[in-house]
């Protein structure tokens, strides 16, 4: 009994021991495929963070496309409506009709130094006149409707100030003014735009 209990503490022993040596190979077994596979998560997130902030964005073309047409798109849209609101109204006769007014209003307004150059009226006149010729060329664009009324007094001012301003600003004045208002009386009204089938019928 004492050789046995004897022979069997050793072997107590050694199975312990054994199984603390398997615990601790397992344990660090464990251990290094954890910081194994912690090393490969941080290499992976450093690599990514690098990437990230070296990488170039490059510019997708199917935006700047987009973007392009979009810009192209309301530039024309833009155009088309002005131009269809200068169809509607007396633009061009107006326009001249003004451009003449404000030449008549400086040359009557012409100071060289200490001389100042007046030929004709003097007077209230000398203003008022390019005023009235911008006010009336402003109205028959913005109120085609009565086009003619105000062709007929712009062209009478704008005859007048051969003699009321200044030989109707040098005549420049005049002649911008006078063919302004004969094209304001002209007008024909405003002008539809074609449909697509009628002008499809007139090329065939």
């Amino acid at each position: 009994m004492k050789d046995s209990a004897a022979n069997g503490q050793p072997t107590d022993e050694r199975e312990v021991a054994e199984q603390e040596a398997t615990v601790q190979k397992t344990s660090l077994l464990a251990l290094s495929r954890r910081s194994r596979r912690a090393d490969e998560q941080s290499d992976h997130l450093e690599s990514g963070v690098e990437t990230a902030e070296f990488a170039v964005p490059t510019p997708e073309t199917g935006d700047a496309d987009s973007s392009e047409e979009a810009e192209m798109s309301e530039g024309a849209a833009k155009r088309r409506g002005f131009k269809h609101w200068r169809r509607q109204r007396p633009f061009i006769g107006g326009v001249l009709a003004i451009l003449g007014g404000i030449e008549l209003f400086f040359s009557g307004q012409l100071d060289l130094g200490n001389m100042q150059i007046q030929f004709g009226i003097e007077g209230l006149q000398a203003t008022v006149i390019p005023i009235a010729i911008v006010v009336l060329a402003l109205l028959s664009i913005f109120r085609p409707t009565h086009h003619v009324f105000y062709g007929i007094i712009g062209l009478v001012l704008a005859v007048y100030s051969l003699i009321g301003v200044n030989l109707g600003g040098f005549i420049i004045g005049m002649l911008l003014s006078t063919i302004g208002a004969i094209l304001v009386i002209a007008w024909m009204g405003p002008r539809e735009p074609k449909e697509p089938e009628a002008a499809e019928g007139e090329t065939a």
